[in-house]
């Protein structure tokens, strides 16, 4: 048990960090992926609405 306690020290830290970047990165994949299903839509009603 003594020698987890270093360990969790050293290694804390990064994990702490890893899990605030996923954090912040997960908001914005979800507004890609959001954008991503909206984009066909948009792109046929951009077409649609010119004159050829």
């Amino acid at each position: 048990m003594e020698q987890l306690f270093p360990f969790i020290s050293d290694v804390g830290f990064p994990i702490v960090v890893t899990l605030y970047l996923l954090h912040r990165i997960e908001g914005k994949l979800n507004v890609l992926i959001e954008t991503m299903q909206t984009l066909p839509s948009k792109m046929k009603e951009e077409l649609s609405g010119r004159d050829i």
